[in-house]
């Protein structure tokens, strides 16, 4: 529905206008080329790209308003901008895009209970944790995260970012709202925090899973301190929060903002939602936790010790929603996140895992952490994906060289890249250590090769891929479900026997 661009503009300040406000707007955009006829479009200045230098584009297009950065205009871009084209400047076109994304879309965010869940590790599976309790309870919940988007089981978007843009994002809660959505879970990006996506966003809750030294670079956050303070602006925009005791960082929450309601849950700290009496196995990990004054044992279908922190975040979002204990008991034992140390259930009965671990640090955490309760072999299948960061590659072949009992190399998502040249630069690092490995370049061979050597007692970690159903080569996406090969490997197997 077309709106009119001072709606639009409502709750923006130290806005510079030249030519006419009383216009109407069919859709903003912040993409050139999706420009169509009386359109708003907004140009943003990003790492890799300027939009200013397709505002000449935009308006060819027939874009009717210009939303620029104060700092981007010249006198030589106001020349080419025609009478009938009004062109409106602010200081943060990226917060100006959310604010205006938020006024186009109605506020959507305001007519439905909004959770957030950042943190370093963990937010994947906390949201799908979450939502799967509030559905069983009978609420109607909207997800949005690293994989997709969802309402209830029905994907609505595939997300190319952990936290949507905030104009896809206002656009992803309006069909929510419109699909009759009581609550919306999302995973919130230290970047979404940072580069204002969720700006304007009406947050309920928030939670923080925990802190590590990741997404230090030039395009992302200059040190830990950013990347911390980045997480922190979430509590800021929440009325209640919870946060892991047991993080050194999160603790520090409290003191820093102290408007916000916050509890805290744990293991080892004292806290509001006390995980004991741990058991670790490498199908489950169950632990006890006080609900309702009474001890309960929980269990959940994801092993390892992270798992407990995982489900302790959501059990305090079910609580506060009414969710019987029976109702997180049955979720938790039974559920399953794309990807996420993700068991995959096959005839033979051995113990594999599907896990994102795409970096040195999630490669170790998974074959540590699979390593403690292992009673055999660790047989790790990985590969690195190509025309992405190269020096990596041999850093991971040295992590599962030291870490694994086995390791299978093999190719992930090649893209542009030869695939052996790949697995041999990998193949340098796990030289430096006294791993076992061999090298399989096809995945799928690599993976029935694990298959074949593994037994009941061993896991199989199949790393790096996680909940993508494809694989890239040559900038083609070729189907590659690793749990449909899975099967489809065994079903070979117990064929031919």
């Amino acid at each position: 529905m077309p709106m009119e661009l001072k709606k639009i503009l409502s709750g923006l300040e130290d806005l510079k206008v030249k030519g006419n406000l009383d216009v109407s707007i069919e859709n903003i955009r912040n993409n050139s080329k999706d420009v169509m006829e009386n359109d708003m479009f907004i140009a943003i200045k990003g790492y890799d790209f300027n939009g200013h230098e397709h505002i000449k584009e935009a308006i060819e297009k027939g874009a009717k308003v210009i939303l620029a950065e104060e700092d981007e205009v010249t006198k030589e871009l106001v020349k080419q901008i025609p009478e009938e084209v009004t062109l409106v400047t602010s200081k943060n076109t990226r917060y100006a895009l959310a604010i205006a994304a938020c006024n186009f879309y109605n506020n959507p965010s305001k007519k439905m209970k909004l959770i957030g869940v950042t943190g370093t590790k963990g937010k994947t599976t906390t949201t799908y944790m979450i939502r799967d309790i509030l559905k069983k309870h009978g609420v109607k919940v909207g997800l949005i995260g690293t994989v997709a988007s969802y309402v209830n089981d029905e994907k609505i978007a595939d997300n190319t970012n952990t936290t949507p843009e905030s104009l896809e994002l206002q656009k992803i809660f309006s069909k929510m709202l419109e699909e009759k959505c009581e609550v919306v879970v999302m995973e919130v990006s230290s970047q979404s925090l940072k580069l204002d996506r969720v700006t304007g966003c009406d947050f309920d809750i928030g939670i923080f899973t925990n802190l590590a030294e990741d997404h230090i670079s030039t395009k992302e956050h200059p040190d830990l301190d950013d990347y911390f303070n980045s997480k922190v602006k979430l509590f800021k925009m929440c009325k209640k929060g919870y946060i892991n005791a047991d993080d050194y960082h999160a603790v520090l929450i409290p003191k820093l903002v102290p408007e916000c309601n916050i509890s805290t849950y744990g293991i080892d700290n004292t806290c509001n939602l006390l995980a004991k009496d741990i058991t670790v196995t490498n199908q489950y990990v169950d632990f006890k936790v006080k609900l309702n004054n009474k001890n309960e044992r929980i269990k959940v279908s994801i092993p390892g010790r992270f798992s407990v922190y995982n489900a302790l975040a959501a059990i305090a979002i079910a609580m506060d929603f009414g969710c019987t204990v029976d109702e997180i008991k049955e979720v938790l034992e039974n559920i399953r996140v794309p990807g996420r140390s993700e068991l995959v259930d096959n005839k033979l009965g051995l113990t594999i895992m599907i896990d994102y671990a795409h970096t040195p640090e999630s490669l170790e955490k998974i074959l540590s952490s699979v390593k403690i309760y292992t009673k055999g072999r660790v047989i790790s299948v990985f590969g690195c994906g190509g025309d992405r960061d190269k020096n990596k590659r041999p850093m991971m072949g040295e992590v599962s060289g030291r870490v694994a009992d086995y390791t299978i190399i093999t190719s992930d998502n090649p893209r542009t890249e030869v695939p052996e040249e790949i697995v041999k630069q990998i193949e340098e690092g796990i030289k430096t250590t006294n791993g076992k490995y061999e090298c399989i370049v096809d995945r799928k061979e690599a993976m029935k090769k694990a298959i074949k050597m593994a037994n009941k007692r061993d896991i199989i970690v199949l790393a790096g891929k996680g909940h993508e159903q494809y694989q890239e080569i040559n900038k083609v996406r070729y189907p590659f479900d690793e749990r449909e090969i899975i099967n489809q490997i065994i079903e070979e197997m117990t064929e031919n026997k």
